[in-house]
């Protein structure tokens, strides 16, 4: 035996690991651990009293190894421990303490002789194994002296998020060269634009730190600095600024604009052209721009952006936290959405204002001219494809274009009718031409013979039918690896039956819209969450409302303004939905009511599911997993009856977890097997089908996709497998039918 003098051991803060069983022996010296992943100290869930969480683990087990270099004995051997659940700890191939229940903190466990015996001069191997049964998870174990324990630092591990295996076919395909290559705005396009999308030098600093002098690598834009896409995969802290800096080339034209153009950046940011600040915004969810003209030269020019993101604090996040679990996910800072470069005329269109009237056939467009002077003829003309039918000229602001025999837009023919816009000057010059689309379309609702108001689509009654859609992805989170895996989700979903999507607390890209447009897809949109929220009281009488400082609630009002302003042109989007769940309800009257005068063109579900005030058109009620309503003549009668989340049926497909744990879940528990997940949705829609006929005009089912550890979608996070196919959903779907 080597004598023990040592009055302290090196700290070796790290891990190998694996969360399958590994074959007898793992614990012994010699075993070979080469092929088990590599880990920070310690391994857990950042919710668990007293972790210093370096690796997130989350599975039922997990069996660990590391070793020490000892070069002689250690001075009253001890083990520094926190562990929650269960545990067995090994040195050198023998068992030196088995634990039982959790700690809150870290604890000194002393060896007695015949583990302190286990000691060797040389390689001496350390192994654990943890099993948790409870909401707590957290290991780590250090071997120490009594005489010198060690103060343990904050692990490097904890600046990363979760790291899940799972990506999609699309993720696999993403290169720098190929990152979101699409025109972003197609209901206001030019010809004349650089896609700003690739990797940019990226480096994350201090908040009160001037821009970087050294970067910390490459991040690919347009994925989040979290994201497997962006390939950094890192958290950032409330004290943290994030950096971005990229060069590009770009030749100055007489008598033009150039605006750079940003669909959506999480949370404040500000950007340099050449070292000039071109401008602030605030706000992670939908598009801005910056007129960068002055601060531009002839050939190489640097752009910088600098970010910041307080998750979790006042500003509106959704479903992002810093410690995701159960229906929360993980969070998203920084460029998330297309950067872009465009040029326009001295006078250009800013924006575009659209509305339709189907029973008149009428486009009704205002135009928004910005730049050097007001133009003098604004001229819109409408072609069904090649075929011009309707052409207005006047001074832009407003024009009526009446379209003969016009195709109305509906999910079973969702007709679109292209636009082109051309602002001229005094002499007849072209100052700007753009090119957008309408689909014509009039949203209502009407009492059935039972009294009962129900949804209309140019007036006709239609049942409103869809998904809760949150739109995550496990390799780009809340950005969709790619535009052809973003449609493949509409697809899927028009082709199994549904004539809906709620976009549930999420914007997502311009792009998303357009796909819904030209399939037939109607889409109620949330307003993304945050902020302080009341009690939850689902339809009970007299709800109360959160207490929102005016500072906040401004902010609140301009994101929603924004959104609205960002999407009112698409015909797809037939309901706002400004609260869900209470989650940030404030001054709900006020919201209701200005939001149905900002848009009288369409419905208003002031709170899905959440605390019911008389403003709007719609009272939604949320029962999980069976759906149901709390009818009520008295209070509901004035307004449309909807169940806006039902189901959530979760199951489990192995291979296709976000992490292979028991910790997945769905509402009213998993089945034992597919065909027990089958027969509970079947029993779901017919239960609905009954709600129908007592006078509920839609239903919206809990989800699309499964969503890190939430499985109850219709397909895995991964969409690499379907859970039902998407004909035999159609069938199913059929009792809910007109």
């Amino acid at each position: 035996m080597v004598p023990s003098h040592a009055d302290a051991v090196e700290l070796v803060d790290h891990w190998r690991y694996v969360t399958e069983e590994p074959q007898s022996e793992w614990f012994g010296q010699s075993f070979d651990d080469s092929s088990w992943k590599e880990a920070d100290a310690g391994l857990g869930n950042p919710s668990t009293p007293g972790a210093r969480v370096g690796t997130t683990w989350y599975s039922d087990d997990i069996w660990m190894r590391k070793a020490y270099q000892l070069e002689s004995g250690v001075k009253n051997p001890v083990l520094l421990i926190h562990h929650d659940d269960e545990a067995q700890v090994y040195l050198n191939g023998q068992l030196i303490a088995e634990l039982e229940g959790y700690t809150t903190d870290y604890q000194l466990i002393r060896l007695d002789a015949k583990a302190a015996a286990a000691l060797r001069k040389g390689t001496n191997t350390l192994a654990v194994h943890c099993q948790q049964s409870s909401r707590g998870q957290f290991i780590d174990a250090h071997l120490v002296s009594a005489d010198s324990v060690p103060k343990l630092p904050r692990p490097s591990g904890d600046k990363k998020p979760f790291e899940s295996e799972l990506i999609t076919e699309w993720g696999e395909k993403v290169t720098a060269e190929n990152a979101w290559t699409e025109y972003p705005r197609p209901q206001l396009e030019r010809d004349n634009w650089i896609n700003l999308n690739g990797h940019w030098d990226y480096a994350v600093t201090s908040r009160d730190a001037e821009k970087p002098e050294a970067w910390d690598g490459k991040l690919l834009v347009p994925f989040a600095l979290e994201s497997k896409l962006g390939g950094v995969q890192r958290l950032l802290f409330k004290d943290e600024a994030l950096w971005y800096r990229r060069a590009f080339r770009h030749a100055q034209k007489e008598a033009s604009r150039t605006l750079l153009n940003f669909e959506a950046v999480d949370y404040r940011c500000e950007a340099f052209v050449n070292g000039v600040s071109v401008g602030t915004h605030q706000g992670g969810n939908t598009p801005f721009s910056f007129d960068v003209t002055e601060a531009l030269q002839d050939g190489e020019n640097e752009l910088v952006v600098r970010i910041e993101d307080d998750t979790e604090a006042w500003q509106l996040r959704g479903k992002q936290v810093k410690q995701p679990e159960g229906i929360w996910y993980t969070q998203v800072s920084g460029i998330w959405q297309t950067v872009w470069l465009e040029d326009t005329g001295a006078t250009y269109v800013e924006d575009l204002h659209l509305s339709t009237d189907a029973a008149k056939g009428e486009i009704r467009c205002v135009v928004d001219a910005a730049g050097g002077k007001k133009p003098s003829r604004v001229e819109v003309t409408v072609f069904d494809g090649d075929k011009k039918v309707a052409n207005v000229a006047n001074d832009g602001s407003k024009l009526t274009l009446v379209v003969p025999d016009a195709k109305l837009w509906s999910p079973s023919s969702p007709h679109l009718y292209t636009l082109e816009i051309v602002l001229s000057g005094d002499n007849g010059e072209v100052l700007d031409r753009v090119k957008s689309y309408a689909g014509i379309r009039t949203v209502g609702k009407q009492r059935d013979d039972e009294g009962h108001l129900r949804f209309t689509l140019n007036g006709e009654e239609i049942f409103h039918w869809g998904p809760l859609d949150q739109g995550w992805w496990p390799d780009g989170l809340l950005t969709p690896p790619s535009d052809e895996a973003m449609l493949y989700d509409i697809r899927f979903l028009k082709e199994a039956g549904f004539n809906m999507i709620r976009k549930h607390i999420k914007v997502e890209p311009r792009r998303y819209y357009y796909h819904c447009d030209r399939l037939g897809m109607l889409v109620w949109q949330d307003q993304v969450s945050g902020g302080a929220s009341p009690s939850w009281t689902f339809l009970k009488p007299d709800p109360k409302d959160a207490d929102w400082p005016d500072d906040q609630h401004q902010q609140f009002m301009d994101e929603f303004e924004s959104m609205v302003d960002t999407l009112e042109n698409h015909p797809s989007i037939v309901v706002w939905v400004p609260f869900n769940e209470a989650w940030g309800q404030h001054r709900t009257t006020e919201v209701g009511e200005w939001t149905v005068a900002r848009d009288p063109s369409r419905l208003v579900n002031i709170a899905s599911g959440g605390n019911f005030w008389p403003v709007g058109d719609v009272v939604d009620f949320h029962s999980y997993p069976a759906p149901k309503f709390p009818f009520d003549k008295r209070r509901y009668g004035d307004f449309v009856k909807v169940v806006g989340e039902f189901g959530g049926h979760g199951y489990a497909v192995k291979d296709h977890l976000w992490v292979n744990s028991g910790r997945n879940w769905g509402y009213g528990g998993l089945p034992k097997d597919r065909a027990e997940y089958k027969r509970r949705f079947v029993d779901s829609i017919n239960r609905l089908a009954e709600l129908r006929s007592k006078g509920i005009a839609a239903g919206v089912y809990t989800q699309t996709t499964d969503v890190e550890g939430e499985i109850n979608g219709l397909m895995t996070y991964d969409r690499k497998v379907i859970k039902i196919p998407a004909d035999e959903l159609a069938r199913i779907h059929e009792s809910l039918e007109d």
